[in-house]
């Protein structure tokens, strides 16, 4: 890399110069030559505080990232033989977190003999969607994946 393009730290356009005079620019201002477009012809660089420019960078991506929404998932485990209290104790949990806007995740477990009827399972778990239907949306119907079955909701899309 015999010349590169060179902006200073006041944001001036030097145009091409050797790369010997711009690491000299570099130390008389006490800063570092930074390549930031090193796939141009000829390379881009800059003169700036390296240190002062990756805090401030990681500083906006700390930042971008407290602005993402993130949506926690709720798993209630079941068996084919719950029976309707405590069936009806789980959907009034699923139906409050539902509407604190997290996702809801029903998963039954089958033991034994008990996969043989999946029909149950997937009965007792229609039954609780359309139990949670003011509140929620069906995102992943029951799907038996080996010895569980599960069923997704989340929280239903309010229009203003």
């Amino acid at each position: 890399m015999r010349e590169v393009r060179l902006i200073d730290h006041n944001g001036d356009n030097h145009d091409v110069i050797s790369t010997r005079k711009a690491l000299e620019m570099a130390q008389e201002a006490e800063l570092d030559l930074v390549e930031v477009a090193p796939n141009a012809n000829p390379p881009v660089c800059r003169i700036m505080d390296y240190g002062k420019f990756a805090y401030e960078k990681t500083k906006k991506e700390k930042e971008a990232r407290k602005q993402q929404k993130q949506i926690e998932i709720k798993t209630l485990k079941l068996t084919p033989r719950t029976g309707a209290f405590h069936r009806d104790l789980q959907v009034n949990k699923a139906r409050k977190w539902l509407q604190e806007g997290k996702k809801v995740k029903f998963q039954i477990r089958f033991r034994a003999r008990e996969i043989t009827y999946p029909e149950i399972g997937q009965k007792m778990l229609e039954g609780v969607a359309e139990e949670l239907a003011d509140v929620s949306e069906v995102e992943q119907k029951p799907i038996l994946e080996g010895w569980s079955m599960t069923l997704m909701l989340t929280p239903e899309v309010t229009s203003s």
